[in-house]
């Protein structure tokens, strides 16, 4: 392990490796500072650059883009309150105050640091679990498989914004988008209604585009006259002092553990270990009172968590081919764009790919620390940049990128309708998370079941003889039962509470 791993630090550490590292972490802080934009949107706008790319120079850049708009989020949720990404919205209510009594700096540099060591915690659990969990999935069968695409759908859904009915109706409608073109079971086309140009379905890097770049785009026009006034970055140094570490020790270990280990969960999200982290943070506290009013422990508690939850969010893609968050679901395209398998043959097939990786991640969040403590004033500046500039350049960016990948205009208009499609179900607050994973997991989700079916004896119930697949089955009804039980309580304690008043 320790030999491969160095190996790969070596090659990272390369002229051209290190360049697109740096390069790519640079443009995740940049972009995940900016409020509307996001790192999935910048990986979807990037990955038909890197067609040309050596596939491990690809994704490295990609994986550091995915590692600094993460971090970069907090820039403009301490000083706009407004969330550079989804995961940073924890850091608002206490990075924010604390700018506003006129600590900007201590805000962002507790920020920072939390980030860098909530990102090594989750890498030191990428690194020692991702050989033995590849080696486990090896043994599974495609019953295995199958229920656990399930279950990274249910689950997707039953933590999404909304009601888990919206997340369900949102995975299964990205898998019902997957279905036209041709069925691999028996050669045959299905769902044309006749349009030559669907014999080979929608390609993915097209209903990406139109998903996560265009809706946004549309979302993004419709709010152009809202112009944010960032606070003053201030001029004292954004650093914290090693001994103020010891005292956030415990705080900080433990929302880097909470972060990885619900990254690892398919298709949870930064958003949601930032949460836990946040709460568990804040039930420990001494001070619990303090939180929400520019607490450090609130700070260090939420970027720690989503940071850490990248790391442990790439576990899953790498040794099973099943995605952690929606963006890992963008990765997980990008490795089938260049020819390479994903799932537990990974390690055999591309082991210095998978190293490689491992050690870009590490690298990156190095290199993110240093740009964000050197640049941050200057990001502070950029981030209340005018969108009627950027956004024509993106959707110009977009357009180029849909129409490279075969030379025909289909493709544009795949891209323009999904983006249409995207800008609508997030109006009536479906969630695009569980549609994106949905549909780049209907294939395998297919393919496992129909192989499963053949190979039992006695059709759906043969799932009885695999236990493994069993506690993933019980674990989707759980997910699905769960919301309901809980608002039939609520229901009851109301109806109690209604009785005694």
């Amino acid at each position: 392990m320790l030999g491969e791993l160095s190996q790969a630090f070596a090659f990272i550490f390369q002229p051209w490796p290190f360049f697109w590292v740096l390069l790519g972490t640079a443009l995740g802080v940049f972009v995940g500072a900016v409020p509307g934009l996001t790192g999935g949107m910048l990986i979807t706008l990037v990955m038909p650059l890197t067609f040309f790319m050596d596939s491990t120079q690809a994704l490295v850049l990609l994986v550091a883009m995915y590692v600094g708009s993460v971090s970069g989020g907090l820039i403009s949720a301490t000083l706009l309150r407004m969330p550079g990404t989804p995961s940073s919205i924890m850091t608002t209510f206490d990075g924010y105050p604390m700018a506003q009594r006129g600590k900007p700096e201590r805000a962002l540099a507790l920020g920072i640091g939390a980030s860098l060591i909530g990102g090594l915690i989750a890498g030191v659990f990428l690194v020692l679990l991702s050989p033995p969990l590849s080696r486990w999935a090896m043994t599974f069968s495609p019953w295995e498989f199958f229920t656990m695409v399930l279950m990274a759908i249910v689950l997707i859904a039953s933590i999404s914004q909304g009601s888990m009915v919206k997340g369900l109706i949102a995975g299964f409608l990205g898998m019902a988008f997957a279905m036209p073109g041709l069925n691999e079971s028996d050669g045959q086309l299905r769902l044309t209604m006749g349009i030559q140009d669907l014999s080979a379905g929608f390609n993915l890097l097209p209903v990406l585009l139109g998903v996560f770049v265009m809706s946004q785009i549309i979302k993004e026009a419709y709010e152009l006259h809202k112009t944010p006034t960032a606070l003053d970055p201030g001029r004292g140094r954004v650093l914290v002092k090693l001994a103020e570490w010891r005292r956030h020790s415990v705080n900080i270990v433990r929302s880097g553990v909470i972060g990885t280990w619900i990254g690892i969960l398919p298709g949870v999200g930064a958003s949601i270990s930032s949460m836990v982290a946040y709460a568990t943070a804040k039930n420990f506290s001494k001070t619990p009172e303090k939180f929400g009013s520019g607490h450090d422990e609130g700070i260090v508690a939420s970027e720690a968590a989503n940071n850490a939850n990248v790391g442990g969010a790439l576990i899953p893609m790498i040794t099973m081919g099943i995605p952690g968050s929606p963006i890992d679901a963008i990765l997980l395209s990008a490795l089938i764009l260049h020819n390479l398998q994903p799932g537990p043959l990974l390690f055999i097939t591309n082991g210095d790919f998978v190293w490689a990786l491992m050690a870009a991640y590490f690298v990156a969040n190095i290199l993110m620390f240093i740009i964000m403590t050197l640049s941050v004033r200057t990001i502070a500046r950029v981030v209340v940049i005018n969108k009627a500039y950027l956004l024509p350049v993106i959707f110009v960016f977009c357009v180029v990128g849909a129409f490279a990948l075969s030379n025909r205009m289909y493709d544009v208009w795949v891209m323009i309708g999904f983006g249409v499609l995207g800008f609508f179900l997030d109006r009536v607050k479906v969630p695009l998370g569980p549609f994106v994973i949905g549909f780049v997991l209907a294939e395998i989700f297919e393919v496992e079941l129909r192989s499963s079916l053949q190979m039992s004896d006695n059709g759906f119930w043969g799932i009885l003889d695999r236990p493994i697949a069993m506690s993933f089955l019980a674990v989707s009804l759980a997910m699905l039962v769960w919301p309901f039980v809980q608002q039939r309580r609520l229901k009851r304690q109301r109806q109690l509470q209604e009785a005694k008043g």
